[in-house]
């Protein structure tokens, strides 16, 4: 099978020749340029043989080009900061305009997007990574926004609108550029921020809008629920064909998500370290210490917790940027394992 083969059969639960497999990071000492972030990452899924490519814009792309000021280090494992928000008074929420897809930031990750489809469009599955509406407000604000949706909350709703059209516009030119689908990321559908009631009001809406802009068009559709104690029974249910979380360390377990929904999960791969009891790290994730039997075996029971169908192995978030080579290549090796010929 090739990997547009692999990934679709999973997608649809049917029999695979191995269970696909991709890992991403970010790669803040190239992520200021598209061009050289593009070459980074095709390169990085050909030489693990990885099934698809989740384009690595950072990850605050999304608020520049409205006023945020952000602070570059272009240095391994030192993601770009926010210097000062975009939103500093409750009233600057009334100022946003919504911004074409070839603006500023925003147009420099259409280009990563169009660099990527000139090189590999047909060989290597790829997904444009973009953020909820209500993730991309926090982003542009801080958590001041927690206050301002209690004291202002229709005008926080005409914000997330015009948020809303921005993102639309960065999808549909992603779509021109040959995307072959969307990693959309919501980063506060989580009790530990927000009620369901709340998320019903200002994260629910405007991320179906989004969605729906999209999910008849492209192929791998994947809904990314960040964070502790997320709402994935709300989430579970959006117009996507896959799910990816934390699957390690938040519940559910990929086992009990199988009994919840039939979409394809992503995810089997622990990206942080572990921790006691008290929040102190005792052991680095797998990826970064552990010996490659010690890898293979962590994706290995990912695979028999679902018994490999409707299962793409990844990680629950972005894994560190000092992953030794053996774990990128252990983890690839760990669905080779359970290969099988098909008849």
């Amino acid at each position: 099978m090739n990997k547009f083969e692999r990934i679709k059969g999973a997608l649809n639960s049917k029999e695979v020749d191995r269970v696909p497999v991709s890992l991403w990071m970010h790669l803040s000492k190239d992520d200021i340029n598209p061009g050289i972030l593009a070459d980074s990452q095709i390169e990085f899924t050909k030489k693990y043989d990885y099934d698809f490519i989740k384009l690595m814009p950072f990850g605050l792309y999304c608020v520049e080009d409205w006023g945020a000021q952000v602070q570059y280090f272009t240095r391994t494992n030192r993601p770009p900061i926010i210097k000062k928000y975009g939103i500093q008074s409750i009233e600057d929420w009334g100022k946003l305009k919504a911004l074409p897809a070839y603006y500023g930031t925003y147009g420099k990750q259409l280009q990563l997007a169009q660099y990527v489809s000139d090189k590999v469009k047909g060989e290597i599955p790829f997904v444009q990574t973009i953020f909820s509406p209500l993730t991309v407000a926090r982003k542009l604000a801080g958590d001041r926004i927690l206050l301002d949706m209690k004291e202002r909350p229709e005008l926080i709703k005409n914000a997330l609108e015009i948020i809303t059209e921005t993102t639309i516009n960065f999808v549909k030119a992603n779509i021109e550029a040959g995307v072959d689908g969307f990693f959309f990321a919501t980063q506060c559908a989580s009790y530990d921020l927000l009620t369901e009631e709340e998320y019903k009001i200002f994260g629910e809406p405007f991320d179906l809008k989004v969605i729906e802009s999209y999910n008849k068009e492209t192929f791998l559709n994947i809904v990314h629920i960040h964070g502790d104690k997320i709402m994935f029974d709300l989430i579970k249910d959006y117009p996507v064909n896959c799910l990816n979380w934390h699957d390690r360390w938040t519940a559910p377990t990929l086992a009990k998500a199988r009994t919840l929904t039939n979409k394809c999960l992503l995810g089997g791969v622990r990206e942080v370290p572990y921790y006691d009891e008290n929040n102190r790290i005792i052991r680095n994730s797998l990826l970064i210490d552990g010996t490659v039997n010690e890898v293979e075996n962590h994706v290995k029971e990912a695979i028999e917790e679902v018994d490999g169908k409707g299962l793409i192995i990844g990680p629950g978030c972005v894994i560190d940027q000092a992953t030794p080579e053996k774990s990128l290549f252990a983890v690839r090796r760990a669905v080779t394992a359970n290969q099988h010929t098909l008849t």
